[in-house]
């Protein structure tokens, strides 16, 4: 197939996607009062420090709020608080060795971490009790890569998407849980977690030849949870068609399979063009479209309900410029 051939297929299969989105939403908002996007944002995620140097900065939150702020988002959005606690739910997914690990050994981080944990269930709490429609959480560290080591994996110590997904099943009965992540690097602790669990489908893309060398495409599950991991390998240069192509010919039809209850996404956005630590390509229009992608899933399986974390990305405005393109994809505002 010819470059030219595969990006005409592309932009159809990209046209009629947004077109049945639109269909799909305007029928939800006339059946009920629509609801706005919830966002996390606290200023305490800023005091996770680990060094002047290091690429995971508390700027990177300063400037998504710069973002948010000067674009009126606050006034647009719900804010949400985090969960007062989220300790006693870690263990949902981490052993008791490696939660004492973390706090004995760096106990300032056991606290930036938990902040994040307590995030992103305040979320699921506000979008299961239909408080709003979807959510985004402006947290940090992230977590895709943390599993029970007793230690920092990937700047990660507590994989915040896990819990989240544990907590929903276990407080909220959304029994199917759908994790899309579409970071640069593969969320190996977030596989870890789920890989025999037939309850989470989860679907990466990355370069599984960058950080931490995981995602190969061989690994689809094991026991009854066969057929429910899904690593799709993007070279080094990917854009916008090939993340799109992932997503129509592989996340698409097993999610419609999968029928999900709730929807989380592992949002890092060092898959964007000009990231320091990503070599992919993908523009904030890109973002948008799987954005979109996700909405009409959730629209069709469950009430458009989505809760979306912030994992990597540390070209500080590019991340915060792909944030705001996907928070006001979510919130129906571009």
């Amino acid at each position: 197939m010819t470059d030219m051939k595969r990006r005409q297929i592309l932009e159809l299969s990209a046209k009629s996607i947004l077109a049945t989105l639109a269909i799909s939403l305007a029928s939800k908002s006339s059946a009920k009062p629509a609801l706005k996007t919830g966002l996390v944002l606290d200023d305490a995620f800023v005091n996770h420090h680990i060094s002047a140097s290091h690429p995971e900065s508390p700027a990177r939150y300063h400037a998504i709020k710069q973002k948010i702020i000067t674009n009126d988002l606050l006034a647009k959005t719900m804010p949400i608080v985090p969960k007062s606690d989220a300790e006693k739910w870690l263990g949902l997914i981490h052993s008791p060795q490696h939660i004492n690990a973390i706090k004995t050994q760096q106990n300032v981080m056991h606290d930036n971490a938990l902040l994040a944990t307590a995030g992103v269930l305040a979320a699921v709490d506000a979008v299961c009790e239909n408080q709003v429609e979807n959510a985004f959480c402006a947290s940090r560290p992230p977590g895709h890569h943390a599993r029970n080591t007793g230690q920092e994996e990937g700047f990660c110590y507590y994989n915040h998407i896990a819990i989240a997904a544990k907590y929903a099943q276990q407080q909220y009965e959304r029994k199917r849980i759908l994790i899309v992540d579409w970071d640069y690097h593969h969320g190996d602790g977030t596989e870890w977690a789920f890989y025999s669990d037939p309850s989470v489908l989860y679907f990466s893309t990355h370069d599984m030849f960058a950080y931490p060398r995981t995602g190969f495409p061989s690994r689809i599950g094991e026991g009854k949870g066969e057929g429910f991991n899904i690593n799709v390998h993007l070279n080094c240069g990917s854009g916008d068609e090939d993340i799109i192509e992932a997503f129509i010919n592989k996340l698409l039809p097993a999610a419609e399979q999968f029928q999900p209850d709730l929807i989380l996404i592992s949002a890092g956005f060092d898959s964007r063009q000009d990231d320091l630590l990503g070599c992919f390509d993908i523009s904030d229009k890109g973002f948008m479209l799987l954005t979109n992608m996700i909405k009409i899933l959730a629209a069709t399986h469950c009430q458009g309900n989505i809760v979306s974390m912030l994992e990597g990305g540390y070209n500080l405005q590019g991340n915060a410029s792909a944030v705001m393109a996907h928070i006001t994809t979510l919130a129906n505002l571009n």
